[in-house]
């Protein structure tokens, strides 16, 4: 199998499993204080960066929100642009950070608190209300622990998967 081809069937499990753990969480982990998610998923982003480089990451992130969405039904509504806008700011700062060659568990908190940040502004935007901002500090606030939790899981994989990298 040539290289490419073997990047491209990386890029399709890698998107495969970001879906999955999207969907699963979605459907089997009830979100903590009503509203706020571990952000399984972003375990894959994570990987993916490091493994395939910045351009899959996006490719993953976006598959994830549009298919991920798709599949529950959500496609379009309010959730799925709160989603993206916050897949949107994470994957911002995972290229910034994958750039400035910051440990993954740094860029993986960072990551978290760029999507908490996206999904607010999303929500400040649709309802045309800044109100919405006094539960940034609480997202933030959990951003942290969710961030270093999939950090972690993502190094251990990571470290599992380092024979596919370039």
């Amino acid at each position: 199998m040539n290289n490419k081809t073997k990047r491209f069937t990386y890029l399709a499990l890698l998107s495969a499993m970001a879906i999955t753990l999207n969907l699963i969480e979605t459907a089997t982990i009830p979100p903590m204080f009503g509203v706020f998610r571990i952000g399984l998923a972003n375990i894959i982003a994570l990987i993916t960066i490091q493994v395939l480089g910045v351009k899959e990451m996006i490719i993953v992130n976006v598959m994830r929100v549009m298919i991920g969405n798709l599949m529950s039904g959500r496609i379009f509504g309010s959730s799925f642009w709160i989603s993206f806008g916050g897949v949107l700011l994470s994957s911002i700062v995972l290229c910034i950070m994958h750039k400035l060659k910051a440990s993954l568990m740094f860029t993986s908190v960072m990551s978290s608190i760029a999507h908490s940040i996206g999904q607010v502004c999303v929500v400040a935007f649709f309802y045309m209300t800044g109100y919405i901002a006094v539960i940034l500090p609480y997202f933030l606030l959990l951003s942290i622990p969710t961030g270093l939790f999939t950090g972690f899981i993502a190094k251990i994989a990571s470290e599992r998967v380092n024979p596919l990298k370039k």
